[in-house]
């Protein structure tokens, strides 16, 4: 095995062990228990506020995480899993569900659509407060 090879498998190990990736013929494909499992693990507010994290593709579509916080932040720090839509393609063409959430803007929260995949839309685990 190359060099190359060996670093891309250990790599892919080492996304496989945080919950990012599902198949090792799939670098980056996120399954549905692959993603319901990163939605029920918490997260550290103070570390992850104002980040976006990508974590790999579902049905094909990118997939991230966004931590948004307003004023009060850490404490007031939600995350939001929902997909990346390519332009031109639509929530329900994409296999998600759309799905409207208070996010923090400033002093108040505003809502916001988002496009969920189905698997997190049913059990509300998309947005973490």
């Amino acid at each position: 095995m190359s060099r190359i090879a060996l670093a891309a498998a250990a790599i892919l190990l080492t996304l496989a062990g945080a919950g990012c990736a599902t198949r090792a013929s799939e670098p980056g494909m996120l399954d549905d228990a692959t993603l319901a499992a990163y939605a029920a693990k918490s997260f550290d507010k103070r570390a992850m506020m104002g980040q976006t994290v990508e974590l790999g593709r579902h049905q094909g579509i990118p997939v991230v995480a966004e931590f948004r916080c307003g004023d009060v932040c850490p404490q007031y720090t939600v995350r939001i899993i929902h997909y990346r839509l390519p332009e031109g393609v639509d929530c329900a063409h994409a296999g998600g569900v759309e799905k409207t959430v208070a996010v923090p803007v400033a002093i108040a929260v505003l809502p916001k659509t988002f496009c969920v995949p189905k698997t997190l839309a049913a059990s509300g685990s998309y947005y973490t407060r």
